[in-house]
């Protein structure tokens, strides 16, 4: 299990998410669409007319979303009249259908009453004796009339009884043989088909709505029509209709509708307003206890809510005041504990250094008489030089850390080049690689690497990463890759040791923690070099990270900004290195599938150098100097980082492999690739 890291705690300068140098893509599609680019992922970008589109439709929606998503009281109120809409058109919904369905029940009625009493008169009238009339011909002395007067005077006499509520209508049961007579000027159309054919198969009366028409050019409107079937003079059957339009119910629906839509407007408006008061009585003390906790967070920590009344509200204020005030003695009292601290600290240390003075005299004149000594003597005067050295160095770091905690560290920023950096580092770092046994290759130091930074904080950063990849690398190389992209440059140092249980990647960076509290410090180390390496990149702006796995090494990444104040956007180098034991999987998997290629090459790609285990070997030279020659990275190289900043690890055929073990027995076991250069 691999784990990466950041030092730098949240909300300090240079705190970001591991990424590489350049652009980014949101997680969503809405993200997407908001920030503009891709609209879909893993797609090809749209043209420039959709983007400009997209740019027109989102410039007037960000700020009403932003207001939207900041303010509590507008979206309670726009909530209150959506649901309060609803409701009111649900009711209207409901009473209108109630009303509309009460008129046409009470219209009915009246007409089916209306038409009834029309069809009795009717059909008396056809059945009544006919009576001559002085003057006219055979047919009415034999007792006949011309149908098609009976009728009209029929119709006439019935529409009579009712001018404006209703018009009547006869029809031919035989469709034309007669002509059909109406009042009202009301067209034959306006009798549905279907309503006629159900008059003419029953002797019942029959009713349906239709829209009425009329032949004066009138406006056509609803109504209610009623037929039956009933036989004339001659005893032929035709159809009488009565019409009755729907002029008032519609009037009366119309006042019901806009009664109902003034009334649920005005509901609506009052009880968004309701709401908003009620709401803005709740939210106002809450957006004054927002701002009076943001100028706590800045330092004013004699803010206070103001408290009127005794009520819910009233005791949240006294609550948040009572805390403030708590939290205002305890930070006091913390404070005061710090500085008390700090200041012991730097007393002691500063007091410290007299007696050491005199002591570190005394011992030395010791020392240098040490061989007039017994043996156990003079082996007591070495380890008292030693241990004399250690703690100067701990007072020192001390006073380092003193100066940090009290915020008096200084930067002394100016253009540098890290190469020159790390030379003098590895210089100084060789004699206990030569007593460890372990090669320091630098990767990355053809192209200069410059960056405004303290030179002398720079080194002791790297100081402390070379001396402990050293000292925990197990006699097996050290790897220092440097690295520049965009606006920034990293350093990182890499080596094949114990490596880091997981959760120790977050720890590694505290005061005199070590991973194995048993292990003796050969160097002399006080535990607070990385402590103080950490702060000297948080000073600069940017970051100190450590990755590592168990038995596979670890890694620890230094980034910087090229100029000074300039934010971290990412690092050129990847913070888990490429010949991580997840990516080693992942390239052997990779290198399953084309088997017969390889097994053509005799080759096998592995990401772990080679180590020499021996101690009997010359030391490293110091880069700049180094027999590794310079050369282009391979195509896994992280994509942020430069070209030519990595070398390439490939495999020797199984011939020189063997020949290797027979050469370099003390070669740690699994390690058996070697470095070639193009």
């Amino acid at each position: 299990m691999s784990l990466g890291s950041t030092a730098p705690k949240p909300g300090e300068p240079g705190v970001r998410a591991e990424r590489a140098a350049g652009t980014g893509h949101s997680s969503s599609p809405v993200g997407r669409f908001l920030e503009g680019g891709r609209l879909f992922q893993d797609r090809a970008p749209g043209g420039p007319v959709p983007r400009l589109l997209m740019r027109w439709v989102r410039r007037p929606l960000l700020p009403a979303v932003r207001l939207w998503r900041r303010n509590l009281q507008l979206r309670v109120v726009a909530g209150t009249l959506l649901m309060s809409l609803g409701v009111v058109l649900l009711l209207g919904l409901v009473v209108i259908g109630q009303v509309r369905n009460g008129l046409l029940d009470a219209k009915g009625k009246a007409a089916q009453t209306q038409a009834a009493g029309g069809f009795a008169a009717a059909q008396e009238k056809a059945n009544a004796p006919l009576t001559p009339v002085a003057g006219q011909g055979d047919d009415v002395a034999d007792g006949t009339i011309e149908n098609n007067s009976w009728r009209t005077e029929l119709v006439d006499q019935l529409a009579s009884g009712g001018k404006n509520a209703f018009n009547v209508m006869a029809l031919s049961a035989d469709d034309g043989a007669r002509a059909p007579r109406g009042s009202g000027h009301v067209k034959a159309a306006s009798i549905p088909q279907s309503l006629r054919d159900a008059v003419n198969k029953g002797p019942g009366a029959f009713q349906t709505y239709s829209l009425i028409q009329y032949e004066n050019g009138q406006e056509s409107q609803p109504g209610l029509i009623v037929g039956k079937r009933l036989y004339d003079i001659d005893r032929d059957p035709y159809q009488l209709y009565y019409v009755f339009p729907l002029t008032q119910e519609e009037k009366s629906l119309n006042l019901v509708k806009g009664t109902l839509a003034t009334a649920g407007l005005f509901v609506v408006v009052l009880l968004g307003a309701i709401a908003w008061f009620v709401v803005r009585q709740v939210v106002t003390p809450v957006r004054m206890a927002a701002g009076i906790a943001e100028r706590l967070s800045a330092g004013r920590l004699q803010e206070r809510m103001k408290v009127t009344g005794e009520d819910d509200i009233a005791r949240l204020g006294e609550a948040f005041n009572k805390m403030a005030q708590n939290l205002q003695l305890k930070i006091q009292q913390l404070e005061e504990l710090s500085r008390m601290q700090r200041r012991f600290v730097s007393d002691v240390s500063h007091e410290l250094r007299t007696p050491l003075t005199t002591v570190r005299m005394a011992a030395d004149v010791i020392h240098e008489a040490r061989a007039d000594f017994d043996p156990i003597t003079a082996r007591s005067a070495e380890l008292l030089g030693d241990q004399l050295d250690r703690f100067e160095s701990l007072l020192s770091d001390l006073l380092e850390i003193s100066r940090f905690d009290a915020g008096a560290a200084a930067l002394e920023a100016e253009p540098i080049d890290l190469r020159q950096v790390v030379r003098r580092v590895i210089g100084g770092a060789e004699p206990l690689a030569e007593r460890k046994g372990t090669r320091i290759r630098v990767v990355g130091d053809e192209q200069p690497v410059i960056a405004e930074a303290d030179a002398r904080r720079v080194e002791r950063v790297l100081r402390n990463l070379v001396v402990n990849a050293v000292e925990h690398g197990e006699g097996r190389d050290v790897v220092v890759r440097m690295g520049a992209a965009g606006g920034a440059v990293a350093v990182a140092v890499r080596d094949y040791g114990v490596g880091l249980k997981p959760g120790e990647a977050t720890r590694v960076f505290n005061r005199f923690w070590r991973a194995d509290p048993a292990r003796a410090r050969t160097t002399g180390g006080t535990g607070l070099g990385l402590s103080i390496a950490v702060e000297d990149a948080r000073l600069h702006g940017g970051w100190l990270q450590a990755w590592g796995e168990p038995g596979g090494g670890s890694q620890f990444r230094l980034t910087l900004p090229r100029t000074a104040d300039e934010p971290l956007r990412g690092s050129p180098i990847p913070l888990e290195p490429e010949d991580s034991r997840r990516n080693r999987e992942s390239r052997e998997r990779a290198e399953g599938a084309s088997a017969t290629d390889t097994s053509a090459t005799g080759h096998r790609l592995l990401a772990v150098p080679s180590q020499h285990a021996g101690t009997g070997r010359a030391p490293l030279p110091v880069p700049g100097r180094s027999a590794v020659p310079a050369r282009t990275a391979p195509a896994s190289v992280h994509p942020a980082a430069l070209p030519g900043n990595g070398a390439r690890v490939v495999p020797r055929p199984s011939e020189e492999r063997q020949a290797g073990h027979n050469d370099s027995p003390g070669r740690a076991p699994g390690r058996e690739d070697t470095i070639r250069e193009d």
